[in-house]
């Protein structure tokens, strides 16, 4: 490593060290009188663990894809208060189905005079952790900050600031027949900020739950658009599975044109469990979401589908791993990408098939459309077998627009561009049409046609 890269690194961990100095203070000056003592030590620990890790480079598997140098160029800040909005700027934001089951939280901070949760049955808590029932706190130890397989320097930045927690908690054998909107919303400041939103998920036994988890901003005109406020979402998600619950789970990324988004999903599945991932990323100029699924019980169920849109200079790069290790398991998934223009997408799926997991049956599917020459695709599906008894398969498909279905639309009086963007639309909505609520897929199906109507790659 020459010595300019070395420089270069060490003022990186100089930046995030000065970070994680910092929100001790920040979280000593909101501290909440009851506020659970495990906590503390939970960003105690993170903190410490966070600062004998170097800031991840090309040289780490996971970010090898991905130059992060633009990071170090930014001073992020953590976000003092909460930014000033109002029930109005909400008002197409809001999912019809979840307008008396939703949280609110801006810049990472639980808003309760935005929230409502009055539709929600009994049996069901929907909050924030101060506000746990007493009942649950003694429980809530054993969830908040326990999944630490292969922590990164961002996921310990994130337990580090654990102060708002956005709670979903189903009691066993509840059926939540609402859907629940977690909305995390990202209001630009003068300083760049750092957004540090956390989500814990419990689905007790016999349990079923729909939740949509939605990152997205206050915008002057389109969502994808910049507005030279440049500002950094760190996320984490935690989702515990018990026995036979079932948890329907949309993931949504719209965040601003010149933003940053770095997410984390842990799920953890007991037997005959089933759990659905929808994960659509359409904003922010640099994301990274990992996923990650351990399923610990026989004839567990995972389906995950995602669909990612880049064009113009952004990058979208998603990990998902799951290990299945028991017998029986089942685990789907289709990943599409739309690029277009410079746009970077990347796509790394592992499945993790272990001798125990005897009768495995495991899909694994990665789709690619290039809208332009210059636009950029890495994929790299993963299978790791070692059981014998097993039905898997996984691939990965690249391609362009083809010119004999362009030419048979256009020969039914559509034009060009029509024909073009019928074709993109077609591709997203196999996915698209898989989320749970049908006002958000008519958004994001909305969406998707804006972005394809920009995409003005000739050919």
């Amino acid at each position: 490593m020459t010595a300019s890269i070395i420089k270069k690194n060490v003022r990186i961990n100089q930046i995030w060290e000065n970070i994680l100095l910092g929100l001790p203070e920040k979280c000593k000056s909101k501290e909440v009188v009851g506020e659970l003592p495990f906590v503390s030590r939970l960003r105690e620990s993170a903190i410490s663990e966070a600062k004998t890790i170097n800031f991840p480079t090309k040289q780490d598997e996971n970010w090898k894809f991905i130059n992060l140098s633009e990071l170090s160029n930014i001073q992020f800040k953590p976000t003092q208060s909460v930014a000033t909005i109002f029930a109005d700027d909400l008002s197409s934001l809001i999912l019809p189905e979840a307008k008396e089951s939703r949280l609110i939280f801006v810049n990472g901070e639980y808003t309760p005079e935005l929230s409502n949760v009055s539709a929600l049955p009994k049996g069901v808590y929907v909050g924030n952790l101060m506000e746990l029932p007493e009942s649950k706190k003694d429980k809530v130890v054993y969830y908040l900050g326990k999944n630490k397989e292969e922590e990164d320097l961002f996921s310990l930045t994130n337990t580090a600031n654990l102060h708002h927690v956005a709670i979903v908690w189903v009691d066993p054998n509840i059926i939540v027949d609402i859907p629940i909107d977690l909305f995390f919303i990202s209001v630009p400041t003068d300083s760049s900020g750092l957004i540090q939103p956390r989500v814990l998920v419990i689905a007790e036994t016999g349990s079923s739950v729909t939740f949509v988890e939605n990152y997205t901003a206050i915008a002057q005109e389109c969502y994808d658009t910049a507005e030279n406020k440049p500002y950094l979402v760190n996320g984490v998600t935690e989702i515990f599975l018990e026995d036979n619950a079932h948890v329907n789970h949309s993931r949504i990324q719209r965040e601003l044109g010149d933003s940053f988004h770095i997410g984390q999903t842990k799920i953890i599945q007991n037997q005959e469990s089933r759990y659905i991932c929808n994960n659509i990323s359409l904003g922010a100029k640099l994301s990274h979401h990992t996923l990650k699924v351990f399923q610990q019980g026989k004839q567990t169920e995972t389906y995950l589908n995602g669909l990612t849109m880049v064009s113009d200079l952004q990058i979208s790069d998603t990990h998902s791993a799951v290990h299945l290790n028991y017998p029986h398991g089942t685990i789907r998934q289709l990943h599409k990408c739309i690029i277009d223009d410079h746009g970077h997408g990347i796509f790394n799926g592992k499945i993790f098939v272990p001798k125990s997991a005897q009768l495995t049956s495991a899909d694994q599917l990665n789709r690619n459309l290039l809208l332009s020459s210059k636009a950029r695709i890495d994929t790299k599906p993963e299978l790791q077998i070692t059981a014998d008894n097993i039905k898997c398969s996984h691939g990965a498909t690249i391609s362009q627009l083809e010119s004999d279905e362009l030419f048979y639309l256009r020969s039914r009086g559509l034009s060009q561009n029509d024909a073009r963007n019928l074709l993109i639309d077609a591709f997203a909505t196999e996915i698209l049409d898989r989320l749970p609520l049908e006002s958000l897929r008519k958004r994001l199906t909305q969406c998707v046609a804006c972005r394809t109507l920009e995409f003005q790659t000739s050919y």
